[in-house]
């Protein structure tokens, strides 16, 4: 298990490849959805669960001033451990 952690205001492009099989939840704060036209999407808050992989956000923002947290779950591979973000 992975953990995002965005500053007030700070902003995270999403890799889709990263993102492949990994499941989210927003631990701490807001998070919000940048959309692939760049508008802005829903926010998501504290105990919200989220998949990206195939929804074409292209990014994660904090809207607010305070740290948000995101404890990002990735199932493990034969090989190893899965991609994180």
């Amino acid at each position: 298990m992975h953990t995002l952690t965005l500053r007030g205001g700070a902003r995270v492009a999403v890799v889709a490849a990263a993102w492949r099989d990994a499941y989210a939840v927003v631990t701490r704060g807001r998070i919000q959805l940048e959309l692939r036209d760049g508008e802005p999407g829903p926010v998501l808050e504290r105990d919200a669960g989220f998949w990206l992989h195939g929804t074409g956000v292209r990014a994660l923002r904090n809207p607010g001033r305070r740290t948000a947290r995101i404890r990002i779950a990735t199932p493990r591979r034969p090989d190893g451990p899965g991609p994180g973000p």
